[in-house]
């Protein structure tokens, strides 16, 4: 079994090492536009298979809304990481990723740390421990992997197609039958029911 978890952390840091080398390859650009945006929990650890831990990210997402300029038109929480479509009322969207990462990450570490029912508890915190430890950008602890992948959203087509492609994450996995069943999703709020963030709703394509 130890064997087996050093080869897993092992693994984990030289594809945080690669990540990080493609992330810089991925920026944002002008505020006025849309962007599609992806990330993890390092290791790909399967951290949301419990709803605390969801509502988390759920909540901080809110925050972010209300208070860092995020305007959000679609996301998805997978248990080991998560898309959003967003934009921003003004504040640079690389500074409410980096707030919203960072508080996640806190929280999310308390949560784990003090959650009494939680069997992997010292593997998952020692994961992170070790990438942490490993960047120099961190102190040395790190939750979620460094890079977010933003891509711009020139059009109604590409922004519908990263939306369907955020909705149908939980169906191709094989969690739910239909989109709308997943509850940590935007996808209830397309399907005119009630979703736990209000989102901007993308504008319908044109047939």
């Amino acid at each position: 079994m130890q064997g087996w978890l050093c080869v897993q952390r092992t693994c984990a840091l030289r594809e945080f090492s690669y990540l990080v080398s493609m992330s810089r390859k991925y920026k944002f650009g002008s505020i006025d536009k849309l962007y599609f945006v992806s990330f993890a929990v390092i290791g790909w650890i399967d951290l949301f298979i419990r709803n605390d831990y969801k509502d988390i990210v759920v909540r901080s997402l809110q925050y972010c809304i209300e208070h860092k300029d995020l305007d959000l038109y679609g996301w998805c929480l997978m248990t080991s990481h998560a898309h959003l479509l967003m934009g921003s009322r003004g504040n640079p969207m690389e500074n409410i990723l980096r707030d919203l990462k960072r508080h996640t990450s806190e929280e999310l570490r308390s949560a784990i740390s003090g959650h009494p029912g939680e069997s992997r508890k010292a593997w998952m915190l020692k994961m992170m421990q070790d990438a942490g430890e490993a960047n120099s950008n961190n102190r040395g602890f790190q939750l979620w992997q460094q890079h977010n992948h933003p891509i711009v959203l020139d059009n109604s087509q590409i922004a519908h197609q990263k939306l369907n492609y955020t909705h149908n994450n939980p169906v191709v996995s094989g969690f739910v039958e239909k989109p709308e069943d997943w509850l940590y999703s935007s996808a209830r709020n397309y399907y005119g029911m009630k979703g736990l963030i209000e989102v901007r709703l993308i504008e319908p394509l044109l047939v």
